[in-house]
């Protein structure tokens, strides 16, 4: 290729198709798209989600539906993304020295995309954008609200933020980049930028504020301890869930960083144990979601596993009628588990070869989420509408029912 040779080596060759500015963009844009989906579908089987969530209704039948506005914005969002990226193709040609020069168009389109969240534009689903701000800024301090006022749509929101845990460890490395003088944010990702564990640590801070919002849910329970809301150990359970997550952020960040002098254990001997820990955080999560998230009785007694009432392993009450749905999402959801915890971990990110396939695993990621939305927000529907599961970590909170429209 072309360019001097003395920046050939900043620039890998996924970089020169996609610099990691244009990665976060297509990601961030792309989990819009999956949510305007999950609307839309939800909606044709009459769950009410903006309902669950506590999103203010339509003011009369002449607006857009929810999941129309969110289309909208993706749309809205989507035409720029396309029309920046075909011309940095067009500018750049893949030449090294042409990408590090024109690192403005990327940023610029990451600029654009934080304007139209930030600024009230009322044709771009102002109302839908200013909730989910209030919600982001209130999660992002580690707040909870109250059931009526849209505690499902906080924790659901927090969940999308640890699918996104890499993508922020991304955004910020792509920002230091971009104010670093010996590099650019369309160079080979540089994910030591900020010292070897700020990275990390920002990876680190969705799971950080689910835990958060685990201890809070507890601390209520405790406070207003009754028969039907139990001790709050389920609180303290999913609690423990998100600190899994720890061990396997610091332990990677150890290994990429690895000085015999500094550890009193072997490579080796840390490889091991942050293996260990990638299990443990990969199948208690996967635990978590089937049986606690979407209330399925596959891990549950052989007596309520094999009910003839329902399909093996799934549930009585059920919105979506083929079994195979769910069956499916159970294989997807431990295949992409397993993954994830795996491409948490920064000790990889200095395989050059890796940067395309780091890529794909955030994008899976988000597809996962995706799927998940669907049955977390179902299995909170029935919970509604037909009672929580025995077990549910939600037990005792609705005292009453949301209408079906």
């Amino acid at each position: 290729m072309d360019g001097d040779p003395a920046v050939e080596p900043e620039v890998d060759s996924f970089s020169l198709i996609l610099p990691l500015p244009y990665r976060v963009a297509i990601i961030i844009v792309f989990g819009i798209w999956a949510w305007g989906l999950n609307l839309h579908y939800l909606h044709l089987i009459k769950i009410d989600v903006p309902a669950l969530i506590r999103y203010p209704a339509r003011q009369s039948h002449h607006h857009a539906l929810h999941h129309h506005s969110t289309y909208r914005l993706a749309t809205i969002l989507t035409i720029p993304l396309i029309g920046s990226l075909l011309l940095f193709w067009a500018v750049t040609r893949g030449s090294k020295q042409a990408a590090l020069s024109w690192q403005i168009l990327p940023q610029s389109y990451l600029l654009f995309l934080a304007l139209c969240f930030i600024l009230p534009f009322k044709r771009m689903s102002s109302s839908g954008r200013q909730h989910f701000l209030r919600s982001l800024k209130r999660v992002s301090l580690g707040g909870l609200a109250e059931v009526q006022d849209g505690k499902f749509g906080d924790i659901l929101l927090a969940d999308v933020l640890t699918s996104y845990s890499k993508v922020l460890g991304d955004l910020f490395v792509s920002t230091c980049m971009l104010f670093s003088r010996k590099t650019s944010s369309t160079a080979k990702p540089d994910r030591g930028c900020g010292g070897a564990y700020l990275v990390p640590f920002i990876i680190s801070i969705p799971s950080m504020i689910r835990l958060r919002q685990c201890l809070i849910e507890y601390s209520r329970v405790r406070r207003n301890r009754s028969a039907a809301t139990g001790w709050g150990g389920q609180h303290l359970a999913n609690a423990l869930k998100y600190a899994s997550a720890f061990p396997v952020i610091i332990l990677s960040a150890l290994q990429r960083s690895y000085d015999p002098s500094k550890y009193h254990m072997s490579e080796a001997g840390l490889f091991r144990l942050w293996l260990f820990f990638v299990f443990v955080n990969s199948f208690y999560s996967f635990y978590w979601d089937v049986a606690k998230d979407w209330d399925l009785s596959l891990f549950s007694s052989s007596k309520a596993r094999n009910d003839p009432e329902y399909p093996y392993g799934l549930r009585r009450h059920r919105y979506f009628h083929a079994k195979e749905i769910y069956y499916a999402a159970i294989v997807i959801d431990l295949l992409l588990r397993c993954t994830w915890s795996i491409k948490l971990s920064p000790h990889l990110d200095h395989f050059n070869d890796l940067e395309g396939g780091i890529f794909l695993m955030e994008l899976l990621e988000v597809t996962r989420r995706w799927m998940w939305i669907f049955l977390r927000v179902e299995t909170e529907w029935v919970r509604n509408n037909l009672g929580p599961a025995p077990d549910d970590i939600l037990l005792g909170e609705f005292a009453g029912k949301i209408d079906d429209d």
